[in-house]
């Protein structure tokens, strides 16, 4: 089999020796491009200042679409897996009282930052996946530093795999409606409600990676006894 891989690289290598020059080729790119940076085009597109964004919830919303569903299957994965293993006797969790303290302020920390991320990742770089990782941070946070216990039932209480998969469903639907060409008025370039759909959208990823990864927390924290 390792043949195949080598054979492989060699075909590949000696593709790059003989591709044509592509510098020649550089006459046909259209005119609005050369006036206008790539950047520019995507913010004026879009609606809103962070180009990033503008790309991830527009002009590849497509991709987007099964990241999204890859994130939901990858949480399904863990809960699959580990559900024939018995739950973990040992909880590995910070004791000391200086380190409690820093962790959860690290997490108040981390919770602030994924809502400003949240409400602003059009405005400023960040995003919706970046702002549910930083509540995912501050979730991991505070799950070394709280009782398995009290965690499954403020998870429970609020619905939290509920609401999970429901954003999911209403990113997918809202999707949808903006790849058929149904956009809301994009309003003031960089002001907060601007960029029509993509803040909405942008919030909802946030909310959907933060509970995400609220649960994969928990399932190795039940069946690892930590992360």
């Amino acid at each position: 089999m390792k043949w195949v891989y080598i054979l492989a690289g060699i075909a590949l290598f000696i593709k790059m020796l003989f591709m044509p020059d592509i510098a020649s080729h550089l006459g046909d790119i259209p005119k609005v491009i050369s006036d206008m940076s790539i950047t520019e085009k995507v913010v004026n597109e879009s609606g809103v200042v962070n180009a990033v964004s503008g790309i991830i919830f527009r002009n590849r919303l497509y991709d987007t679409i099964f990241e999204v569903i890859v994130f939901t299957i990858a949480i399904l994965g863990c809960n699959f897996l580990l559900a024939n293993e018995n739950p973990s006797c040992t909880m590995y969790q910070f004791k000391d009282q200086s380190s409690i303290i820093l962790a959860r302020l690290g997490a108040t920390i981390a919770a602030l930052v994924g809502i400003e991320l949240a409400i602003r990742g059009h405005l400023s770089p960040g995003g919706g996946f970046a702002a549910g990782v930083a509540g995912g941070t501050a979730i991991g946070l505070i799950a070394i530093t709280s009782s398995y216990q009290w965690m499954q039932d403020i998870y429970q209480r609020y619905h939290a795999a509920i609401w999970e998969k429901v954003s999911v469903l209403v990113f997918i639907v809202l999707s949808v409606i903006t790849l058929s060409g149904l956009e809301l008025p994009h309003g003031e370039l960089g002001k907060l409600f601007s960029g029509g759909i993509l803040p909405i959208l942008n919030i909802i990823v946030a909310v959907k990676v933060a509970l995400g990864s609220w649960a994969v927390v928990l399932i190795f924290i039940r069946y690892r006894g930590l992360l």
